[in-house]
């Protein structure tokens, strides 16, 4: 007998799984459909399992390259390249079996398959061979089927010699050289990881700078950061085309009206990601879709087709698997009619997990300016932190982006060790519509890596103490 629903969830990643407990909590018999593991490729192929990996390279590098400042003596320090990705894979199928937990103790049904619409109630449910096994029925449906890595037919990914992300992860042996095409987060951080285990690593972008969304004060410290380690990048490069010859890949790139070819062991193709839109019957709903991503009314998640919603990565950027997450709370609170407040997509944190670490939210100093904006800058050194200094981390800086007129935040960037975790609290000022001298005038605690964020502050005021 086919089972009625109250909600429906098309995809299990870090949007969909949270829809689902969070429907469950709210008295919902909901049922979450996906083909693979729960946690989607956040958790089974992105966020958790590359920060594993990063992990590994951090402390690599710190012991063969810093041991000495601590007295830390390691003689022919080596490591096995296949453990440390039988780890990151083991982390990743814990804490997805902890999430198949969390669904059953919210009472959410749980489908293995392929979900595709019948009709704008019914989901028809197939296996990985194409097989009809299941089909529900509910009166809402929430679309959370993600996104996947970009390709372009100038480099044709073979995901053995040119490869995505998901390759890159799980490749059997560490290759002596890597192409990394795109330098947006996912290449940076791969980039990091590969060439701190020894691989001559080149990055290729085509923008001016490495990590192009963020402030270039930052792109370029990150950027000298990766060339003292060897790292070649180009940018202001367009890769022409990418080839296999022989047991090599070959880039023809064109760099300042130059061409140059380029041959490495592999190349990654990093160059973002595209909305999940196919093959789910979308089409027969007439769900209106633009540059392969869902519409939707970003207060509601409501796409134009009524009961149906969607969230997530499959409804464009920014693709963050935390946006997502609040996405799916949002979307299940607004059916039961909770009031809540929209999300503010100008209030973000991006992060990437190289080392040094860079995270940033709100407005770069180029798009402050760019709105308008009079603007005060603080910055503060990591290197005139006391923490940083006893704890080997003198690399980097915080930058705070304040209005002039009222000293209220703008925007925030920080490269140095903790990035992603010092951004919370510069994320939760901003919700809190903090200003300069709040921010100063908050008793940070001492030492810590945090009182970098107080005296940036007090450094745009003309004030810093430290420096």
């Amino acid at each position: 007998m086919q089972k009625q629903y109250d909600i429906a969830i098309l995809g299990g990643g870090p949007g969909g799984y949270v829809a689902a407990i969070r429907a469950g909590q709210l008295g919902f018999k909901t049922v979450v459909i996906e083909k693979a593991n729960l946690g989607g490729i956040c958790l089974n192929w992105g966020c958790i399992p590359t920060k594993s990996l990063l992990k590994n390279a951090e402390l690599y590098d710190s012991i063969k390259n810093h041991g000495a400042d601590f007295g830390i003596t390691a003689k022919e320090l080596t490591f096995d390249f296949n453990k440390i990705i039988r780890r990151s894979r083991n982390i990743s199928d814990r804490i997805s079996k902890n999430v198949e937990f969390l669904i059953k103790k919210n009472k959410v049904d749980r489908i293995r398959g392929f979900g595709k619409f019948k009709s704008k109630n019914e989901l028809e449910i197939f296996d990985e061979k194409g097989t009809k096994i299941d089909s529900v029925k509910a009166g809402k449906i929430i679309i959370a089927t993600g996104a996947h890595s970009k390709t372009i037919p100038a480099i044709p990914v073979d995901f053995k010699n040119i490869i995505t992300s998901k390759e890159a992860m799980i490749l059997p042996e560490q290759p002596e050289e890597l192409i990394v095409i795109g330098a947006g987060a996912i290449g940076i951080e791969f980039a990091y990881f590969y060439a701190i285990l020894g691989t001559k690593v080149t990055v290729i972008e085509m923008l001016d700078h490495i990590l192009p969304i963020e402030d270039e004060e930052i792109s370029k410290e990150l950027e000298k950061s990766f060339k003292k380690r060897k790292i070649d990048i180009l940018t202001k490069a367009t890769v022409n085309k990418a080839v296999l010859k022989g047991r090599k890949v070959e880039v023809t790139v064109s760099v300042n009206g130059e061409t140059k070819k380029l041959t490495a062991d592999k190349v990654l193709c990093a160059i973002g990601v595209t909305g999940n839109v196919e093959g789910y019957g979308l089409d027969k709903l007439g769900a209106e879709i633009y540059k392969n991503s869902i519409k939707v009314n970003k207060e509601t998640y409501e796409t134009n087709v009524h009961g149906i919603y969607a969230i997530g990565d499959v409804i464009g950027p920014p693709w963050l698997a935390h946006v997502a997450s609040h996405e799916g709370i949002r979307c299940v609170e607004g059916i039961k009619g909770l009031k809540n407040k929209p999300i503010d997509y100008n209030n973000i944190p991006g992060c990437t997990y190289c080392q040094p670490q860079v995270a940033s939210v709100g407005f770069t100093e180029r798009k402050a300016r760019e709105a308008g904006y009079d603007v005060k800058i603080g910055k503060f050194p990591y290197m005139a932190s006391g923490k940083a200094f006893a704890v080997g981390e003198r690399e980097g800086f915080v930058k705070l982006i304040f209005d002039a007129k009222y000293n209220e935040l703008l925007g925030a960037h920080i490269i140095g060790a903790e990035a992603t975790e010092l951004i919370a609290e510069v994320v939760m000022a901003r919700e809190l519509e903090a200003t300069a001298e709040s921010i100063m005038k908050t008793v940070h605690a001492h030492p810590t890596l945090a009182e970098t964020i107080m005296e940036a502050s007090a450094q745009a005021l003309g004030e810093a103490i430290h420096i």
